[in-house]
């Protein structure tokens, strides 16, 4: 049986997280999973960095910038043009 290699795993990697790989190569990376751990602890990073990601994105409604601050880097621009 040939096992897709854990490069090719890698070139798949993010098709697979968003479900977007077809079903024949879905199904030779799960079987590669069920060999590979360092395939499945590098998966499980890989959508913890995702997570990490997503978490520590700032909406710009949700960011509250100081008046203060605004008003300094208008008039450093304004000083520089």
């Amino acid at each position: 049986m040939n096992y897709i290699t854990c490069r090719q795993l890698n070139d798949f990697l993010m098709d697979y997280v968003s479900g977007e790989l077809p079903a024949p190569q879905r199904h030779e990376f799960e079987r590669h999973l069920k060999v590979c751990p360092p395939c499945v602890a590098y998966l499980d990073t890989y959508r913890e960095s995702i997570r990490l990601g997503k978490s520590a994105a700032v909406q710009p409604d949700e960011a509250k910038i100081p008046d203060e601050l605004v008003k300094a880097i208008l008039a450093s621009r304004a000083a520089g043009s």
